[in-house]
């Protein structure tokens, strides 16, 4: 009985053994164990916590040796292809996109369009497909966004957390736009502009403007921005809480030569002594004499469909919202 409990006791301590040397070896194979996810503020050990946990990078990018993900570029010294770190090589990608777009760039303005605004630049030979780190599920915040670019900058590079604050080429408008994109919940700007014009969906463009394009119907959004988060989610969510001076809807009853009596809703537009101008929903100018107008009652309620959030999807909402955010004159 003794001679078997021993068995037993060594066979399992192989097993055991065994367990934890399998355990280490994948550790290793990606990217080594994680770092506590306690390191906080805008440096490259917070940023490192950040890249190999909570930020999912190291699920498609590997560095130098450390992790086996070959999905996206190497971001260290790897093979043929990638000669320098990514720190060094912000540098030569930012004399790229300055021939590309004609706009200056610095080495951080190229790592800020990177987690920023991936789509903008896809190295020759991968696809188009990083997530939107400050988007669900991962959710970055800006401070953590700054954090990485700093690990980033550390590879090879020199690290500077000003530059990274205060950007001075195209990396300002990037900062701007994760700011907003955090701010609404995760939005994409990019998305949130294509989805407020697109008339087969949220059809903002058919009524607003902003910069010039769209419908003068209800009020110019190009400086909405300024008002804050809140006051454009109310404006999506609930358009009669708060309704912009100049813009109430009218209901206007006409009697017709059969003595019939009509009603319309609009926008007033003007009035003179012959009649009032009416800006109906479809953004047609109609006059009408005032020898017609039976009635005129000023409604309480905005112009503004409030059925819009019935069909419009989470995810239009928080892009269009996060598209405002920016709009700020």
């Amino acid at each position: 009985m003794g001679k078997a409990l021993i068995k037993v006791f060594i066979f399992m301590l192989v097993l055991v053994t065994i367990f934890l040397w399998v355990g280490h070896t994948i550790t290793a194979m990606t990217g080594g164990e994680r770092k506590s996810q306690t390191i906080v503020g805008v440096n490259p050990e917070a940023g490192e916590a950040i890249f190999w946990g909570k930020g999912r990078c190291s699920t498609c990018h590997s560095i130098g040796d450390k992790g086996s993900a070959v999905r996206c570029p190497n971001l260290g010294v790897f093979g043929e292809k990638f000669t320098s770190p990514i720190g060094l090589r912000a540098a030569d990608r930012a004399k790229e996109r300055e021939q590309q777009t004609g706009k200056p760039y610095t080495a951080v303005d190229y790592l800020l369009e990177c987690v920023g605004n991936p789509p903008a630049y896809i190295v020759e030979g991968y696809k188009n497909e990083m997530p939107i780190v400050y988007a669900p599920p991962i959710s970055l915040t800006l401070e953590e966004v700054k954090a990485v670019i700093s690990y980033l900058q550390s590879q090879g590079g020199e690290v500077n957390i000003e530059a990274i604050s205060n950007p001075p080429g195209e990396g300002k408008n990037l900062l701007n736009r994760i700011a907003a994109a955090v701010s609404a919940g995760g939005g994409d700007p990019g998305n949130g502009e294509k989805a407020f014009f697109d008339a087969s969906g949220a059809a903002c463009g058919t009524c607003h403007t902003v910069k010039g394009n769209g419908k003068e119907i209800g009020p110019d959004l190009s400086s909405i921005g300024l008002k804050g988060v809140k006051y454009i989610q109310e404006s999506i969510i609930d358009p009669s809480t708060t309704i912009t001076k100049g813009y109430e809807s009218y209901k206007i009853f006409t009697r017709d030569v059969f003595s019939k009596t009509n009603m319309m809703i609009g926008l007033k537009k003007g009035e003179d002594g012959e009649g009032v101008e009416v800006i109906n929903a479809k953004g047609e100018v109609i006059k009408i004499p005032k020898s017609d107008i039976v009635e005129i009652i000023q409604e309480t309620k905005s112009l503004m469909p409030e059925e819009l959030r019935e069909y419009i999807t989470v995810k239009d909402y928080q892009d269009i919202v996060a598209y405002l955010l920016l709009q700020k004159g």
